[in-house]
């Protein structure tokens, strides 16, 4: 087996190409899209003993909209499994949507780091008007989030 490849696949030889096949697919794949993805279900049992990879829906995340393809009708367990990814796919771009401002602090912190230690004039002519206002702009919008949650907090007692 190939040093690449998982424990769970194999590699089988089709007109000189190597094709992956594992020893189990999912009954469905969700190519990812802008805003979404498109939802096939996979027929990896049929008589030609080939993948087979039909279009079943288009899935838009950001107004949790389902449309089938092709005049389907899903079932119930088509719409289950959709369900359940677009859960998962909102919850994941939520974790990097974090990790990305995470690390935009690291980046921060060695940009501040970098300013102390190497920059030359030159450089710091160059960058930094635009360090200045992008930093201004987040200062300016995460005191008045703040401010908004600490007024949003200290209602919160009084109503009923």
């Amino acid at each position: 087996m190939h040093k690449h490849m998982p424990r769970s696949a194999t590699a089988v030889t089709d007109q000189k190409r190597p094709i992956l096949m594992t020893t189990s697919l999912p009954d469905y794949y969700f190519r990812i899209r802008e805003n979404g993805a498109l939802v096939f279900r996979l027929d990896h049992e049929n008589r030609m003993r080939r993948l087979e990879m039909d279009p079943i829906a288009v899935v838009n995340l950001k107004r949790g909209d389902i449309k089938p393809q092709g005049g389907r009708t899903l079932s119930t367990s088509d719409l289950a499994a959709i369900r359940t990814w677009m859960e998962e796919r909102s919850a994941l771009l939520a974790a990097r949507d974090l990790d990305d401002i995470l690390r935009t602090v690291d980046h921060l912190n060695l940009t501040a780091q970098w300013v102390q230690s190497r920059a030359t004039d030159a450089q710091l002519d160059a960058v930094s008007d635009a360090l200045f206002l992008a930093m201004h702009d987040l200062r300016n919008v995460l005191v008045r989030k703040k401010a908004e949650r600490l007024d949003t907090s200290s209602e919160r007692p009084n109503q009923k």
